[in-house]
This record gives structure tokens, C-alpha cells and sequence, in this order.
């Protein structure tokens, strides 16, 4: 038994049925959405999507890093994508903990992190409205592609658009 014998088993009766191996690789919905890696959300569900119509970002926060910035130049020249949606949640462990807490915390399992950056989120609100003037400010991306901001409902579900 090893610790991915589940997964090789829901695996091989998920690929037993599996219908989707026609899809291109283009976001056949031309939209990039930026969310975060937190098993709550499900980004297709949410916004009525299904396989293929999107490219999915996700990271700790929802955050628009270097890679993300790098990934979303990719999905725009290569991959379909001409409108990004930064998604980011309420309860996330992101705004509960600054880079300090990350840094003290992996410190005491004897591991020093200082030189990541994690990003966290102290003002969620500010953390998007930055990550939003980020792409729409990036030299590498279209000046008049459409980036919005939404801010998911871990207990509703509803989606909270960002006016910005």
C-alpha cells in the first residue's frame, strides 16, 4: 500500500469513462481565472464552466506572482485567453498569518524559508486591487484586455464582484 494507491484507483475509474480527450488546449472561453489553491473552491462549478473552457491559476491567495504573470503572458499569445478573472475567498489562511508568522512556524520544524516570499495577505482588498493593477499595468500583456476581481464566498458560494 502506498500513500497514492486511492488516487491510482479513483484515477482508473475516472480514465474508465473519460470523454474529454478531444479537447484543445486553448480556453475555449478565452478566460484565465486566478484563485486560490484552497479544496474549497471549485472554479469551474462556481462560474458555470466545464473541462476546456478555461485556464485555472492557483496558488496560496490567489496571488498574481512573477509565474502567474508568466503563465497568464503564455495563456494569452499561446493559449486562447483575452479576459482574466483574479479570484481570491473569504477565510483564507492567507490573510491570517503575515510572512513572519510562515517564517517562525517552518523555523520551529528546523526548516529556515526567509529567502521565499510568500505573499501573504494582510487587506485582502488591497492585495487585489494590487494583483488587478499588476496585470492590467504589465508591459507583457494587452493594454485593453479585460481583467476583473471577485472575492468567493467560502460559505455562500456567491461571488462578490471587486469594482474597480
Amino acid at each position: 500500500m502506498t500513500a497514492f494507491d486511492d488516487l491510482l484507483a479513483a484515477n482508473a475509474d475516472y480514465a474508465r469513462d473519460f470523454l474529454d480527450s478531444g479537447l484543445p488546449g486553448k480556453a475555449a472561453r478565452g478566460l484565465a481565472v486566478v484563485t486560490c489553491m484552497d479544496s474549497r473552491i471549485d472554479p469551474l462549478g462556481l462560474l458555470g464552466l466545464k473541462p476546456g473552457d478555461a485556464k485555472i491559476l492557483r496558488n496560496a491567495g490567489a496571488r498574481v506572482t512573477d509565474d502567474v504573470l508568466r503563465t497568464l503572458v503564455l495563456a494569452v499569445y499561446l493559449l486562447g485567453v483575452e479576459r482574466v478573472l483574479v479570484m481570491p475567498h473569504t477565510d483564507c489562511g492567507m490573510a491570517k498569518v503575515s510572512d513572519s508568522d510562515v517564517y517562525e512556524l517552518t523555523q520551529s520544524h528546523g526548516v529556515d524559508t526567509r529567502s521565499l516570499e510568500f505573499h501573504t495577505v494582510p487587506d485582502q482588498n488591497a492585495a487585489l486591487l494590487h494583483d488587478l493593477t499588476r496585470i492590467r499595468t504589465s508591459p507583457f500583456l494587452p493594454k485593453d484586455m479585460p481583467v476583473g476581481g471577485a472575492i468567493y464566498d467560502v460559505r455562500s458560494g456567491k461571488l462578490l464582484p471587486v469594482d474597480v
